[in-house]
């Protein structure tokens, strides 16, 4: 008798602000849910809200494999969570330990969401074929995704694409990473509402507000494309749901701001799974899709 490949999957997005769960029954969503995470909480309040939503799942769905992503370092060869700069209690955790168990011992994997929503991007959405692909994710934090022919570049220690924290402004505000000035200081949504009181969402439809907004988002990616030459770079996270308000004023800064000598292209796309390029990245992480070893 043929043995029946294994076919459901659940897919985990764990953000600052909020996170999200999807059944997959091959490469269909079958179910997929939103909850708000409570920063002051840390991780025993979404640990305590998580887990019986899994259970009851589990106990729907019969998961035969789980993919995470996490919004903050891993440790890739360990698989614990490294740190959450922006919600406590979550340094050296086993979280894909904690939902293993949860599941019955169905296999568990996870990176960071920067590097999870780059491989939903290029599996099914904006950065398809693209290599190198950038993936930036730009919501509650900034981080930053880099794959190479379809593979996950992590660095020998698993720290690879942190561009959060690329120094844009020698003299800008203190940053929670202890530096100062930092392209997710400057740029992120929640500083952004701690600075000017108000949602990015909200800030990103004044015009006057974009154009001094995206010079700092420019030096950012100016730095990637410098580094990288990236075939084409990607901006998921909510801040990229302002469309073409945020996106033509950051390309002509862009363009700007690149040496004339330069040849490399400028090619920035918003993310085309919008919420879900981690929910579909953690479904190629579940599947095989993104190897588990590769350094480059």
């Amino acid at each position: 008798m043929m043995k029946t490949l294994a076919t459901k999957t659940l897919a985990i997005d764990i953000g600052g602000t909020k996170y999200t769960v999807a059944a997959f029954d091959g490469d269909r969503m079958t179910r997929r849910e939103s909850r708000a995470t409570d920063r002051e909480g840390g991780r025993a309040s979404l640990i305590e809200s998580l887990t019986p939503l899994l259970r009851d799942w589990h106990a729907a769905e019969a998961f035969d494999r789980c993919g995470i992503g996490f919004g903050g370092p891993v440790n890739w060869p360990t698989q614990m969570v490294a740190t959450s700069t922006h919600v406590g209690g979550w340094s050296n955790f086993d979280l894909p330990g904690h939902i293993r168990e949860l599941l019955g011992g169905a296999p568990v994997v996870m990176d960071n969401d920067a590097n999870v929503g780059a491989m939903g991007e290029f599996l099914y959405g904006a950065g398809q074929s693209c290599s190198p692909l950038f993936y930036m994710t730009a919501s509650t934090g900034i981080g930053g995704g880099i794959l190479i022919d379809g593979h996950v570049l992590r660095g020998p220690d698993s720290w690879a694409g942190e561009i959060g924290h690329l120094n844009v402004r020698p003299d800008g505000p203190d940053c929670l990473c202890g530096s100062n000035g930092c392209l997710e200081r400057m740029c992120c949504g929640l500083w952004l509402e701690c600075d000017y009181g108000r949602p990015a969402i909200e800030l990103l439809k004044d015009p006057a507000f974009v154009r001094r907004y995206v010079v700092d988002l420019a030096r950012g990616l100016k730095a990637c494309i410098m580094l990288l030459n990236p075939e084409r770079i990607v901006i998921g996270g909510g801040i990229s749901k302002a469309g073409d308000a945020l996106f033509v004023p950051l390309r002509e800064e862009l363009a700007r701001q690149m040496p004339p000598w330069s040849r490399a292209r400028v090619d920035v796309q918003p993310a085309k799974l919008r919420d879900d390029s981690v929910i579909y990245g953690a479904l190629g992480l579940a599947q095989g899709n993104c190897p588990k070893t590769d350094i480059l």
